[in-house]
């Protein structure tokens, strides 16, 4: 038994899942186990993986099920008393482990355990996510308000945060019937029971430049998680309500965009948080103008300029 299980679900990431693999393996904090799902990949991925001669590491294949059911198929199998996530595009510095370690171990009554992160728009830029402005760079501890906290960026990036996995069984686990946000859902259901602690590390580089990632999927084509299951814990918790109306704000904008009207206003009127002046500019735009308008903004990400519609 180890006191860390890795858990990495594996789809056509055979371009990156060695460098993702390596930054484990170079860990500073040693006593893990990585266990990897193989969730029904074409490109050769666990062939790389198999390479890799190391009696931490095991892994598990199946058809494709999605990474909800990747991750589950992982919590499964695990021994440690920790679960830590790692995307197969993501990587760790590090000093990773042993930072959400010690945090577990001063810290000890937590749901979520997370580590700050750089995010990676292009091949020459790094982003530095800004939480709120109660949290100042060096803080480590308990978040007093994790929902607030992640009204700029989310705190907890799934490769970026630890689990006791005495709390992933039941309604803790990852929703199959979500195909983008099974994160978000889960995160949102910890936050509201169990304190979460932060970090003051960097210890994690998100790719979000990846050619193939879930979060460039068109909107059309996601399953999204159902937010009247939080629709009474929202009346009580002015922050929860604030951080779930950016992702209704984001999911209507999307849908705009992808010419469901019908969606967008659904979301929009699920609302209570104030508009922005700019997104509500960008509402009342046509479709075929947002469209032109996200390719630029996506064609500034890769060079390097990047900015939020949504604050």
């Amino acid at each position: 038994m180890s006191s860390i299980s890795v858990i990495i679900p594996l789809y056509n990431k055979a371009f990156s899942i060695a460098e993702t693999l390596t930054s484990v393996l170079k860990q500073t904090y040693t006593d893990f186990e990585v266990i990897i799902i193989d969730d029904g990949s074409t490109d050769g991925g666990l062939a790389i993986v198999s390479q890799f001669i190391d009696s931490r590491i095991q892994w598990v294949q199946q058809p494709n099920l999605g990474a909800a059911a990747a991750r589950n198929a992982g919590i499964e199998k695990a021994t440690g008393e920790l679960i830590a996530f790692l995307d197969a595009d993501d990587y760790w510095y590090p000093n990773h482990l042993e930072a959400l370690y010690k945090l577990h171990t001063d810290f000890p009554n937590c749901g979520l355990y997370c580590s700050r992160y750089q995010t990676k728009i292009s091949k020459k830029t790094l982003l530095t996510p800004n939480y709120s402005n109660s949290i100042s760079n060096n803080y480590r501890g308990i978040l007093s308000d994790y929902f607030d906290a992640s009204l700029m960026h989310r705190v907890s990036l799934t490769s970026a945060c630890a689990i006791p996995k005495k709390l992933l069984k039941n309604d803790f686990v990852f929703n199959t019937q979500v195909s983008s946000g099974q994160d978000l859902e889960l995160f949102t259901k910890i936050g509201l029971k169990y304190p979460v602690a932060l970090h003051n590390e960097y210890t994690v580089l998100y790719d979000f430049e990846t050619p193939n990632s879930l979060a460039k999927t068109p909107i059309l084509e996601k399953k999204l998680m159902d937010f009247t299951q939080f629709a009474a814990a929202e009346k009580q918790n002015a922050s929860l309500k604030k951080f779930l109306d950016l992702y209704r704000l984001e999911y209507a904008l999307h849908f705009k965009i992808a010419g469901d009207t019908e969606k967008s206003i659904f979301y929009l009127h699920e609302m209570a948080t104030k508009i922005p002046f700019k997104t509500k500019l960008l509402l009342g735009t046509p479709s075929f103008i947002l469209r032109f308008l996200l390719t630029l903004k996506q064609q500034l990400k890769k060079i390097g300029i990047d900015f939020s519609v949504y604050h």
